[in-house]
């Protein structure tokens, strides 16, 4: 038999079959003399022959399709990481993207979002919805006021008036927000969920269908951004989008303050909105 050096995909499916429970997916846990699933039932779990399943194991089943080794990958319930490095030693390339929406974020993402005290910082989903940020994005972008369906970027790109009376360029900002939507959603493979919401950008924003017929692309990455704030003034902030490992469905954007007197302005910004009555 080949050693683990000479067979990789086989070693990797070994291992991860005996590290599941037979009981607990309905399979008898008598006369088994190895831990984990038999070889015939991640082949019955997986829809293959155990012939081919059993040579895919010992190095002679040549390469499967990315149809079969997904569904191998089901069958051994692997995590993400562990289907991506599936496919890795076995296919030489990534999996397709496979775009999957979750709910909410950990306590942990909140609490790094809390640790920039004066950048704003926020979270956003593939789809580009807000879905935490820290006080200060709050202080200034206004975010708590927000009603959830307009914790959209797009939207507020679009049709909030201040949001466009605080750019020093809206066609600019708005033409690069297009682009990177675009790349974004084409890159986690989420086009057709986000499609409802281009259409009604496209319905209800002459602009916004000019721009969505250029089909320019842009990586989202980092720059300076300017704002007129009604409050704080002219402001120059240094801003950089991040993707938190373990969620291809979010991105970190973080906005850090260009000079000390945009720090200053902040932190008044934070000092008003502490003051202000809640509820």
């Amino acid at each position: 038999m080949p050693g683990t050096n000479g067979n990789q995909l086989g070693t990797y499916l070994r291992d991860r079959r005996a590290k599941l429970d037979p009981a607990a997916l309905g399979f008898p846990v008598t006369r088994r003399r190895t831990p984990g699933l038999r070889r015939e039932e991640v082949a019955q779990r997986a829809h293959v022959s155990a012939t081919w399943y059993t040579w895919l194991e010992q190095g002679r089943g040549g390469s499967p399709s990315a149809e079969v080794l997904d569904r191998i990958a089901r069958a051994l319930m692997l995590t993400n990481v562990e289907r991506e490095h599936l496919f890795f030693i076995a296919l030489g390339h990534p999996p397709e993207v496979r775009y999957r929406a979750e709910e909410g974020i950990s306590p942990r993402i909140q609490r790094v979002l809390d640790a920039w005290e004066f950048s704003p910082a926020f979270v956003k989903t593939v789809t580009w919805d807000l879905v935490a940020w820290n006080r200060a994005a709050s202080a200034l972008f206004g975010y708590e006021a927000l009603a959830s369906e307009q914790r959209n970027i797009l939207r507020r790109v679009f049709f909030d008036p201040q949001f466009r009376a605080v750019q020093l360029d809206w066609q600019s900002v708005a033409r690069y927000a297009v682009a990177a939507f675009r790349a974004d959603t084409a890159r986690a493979g989420a086009s057709a969920n986000v499609q409802e919401l281009v259409d009604e950008l496209r319905r209800l924003s002459p602009e916004f269908e000019i721009m969505w017929l250029e089909n320019d692309v842009r990586t989202h990455g980092g720059g300076t951004k300017h704002l007129r704030h009604p409050v704080a003034g002219m402001l120059a902030l240094e801003y950089s989008a991040f993707s938190i490992d373990g969620r291809p469905d979010l991105s970190l954007v973080v906005y850090n303050p260009a000079t000390p007197e945009d720090v200053n302005k902040i932190c008044a910004l934070l000092r008003s909105a502490s003051r202000a009555p809640k509820g």
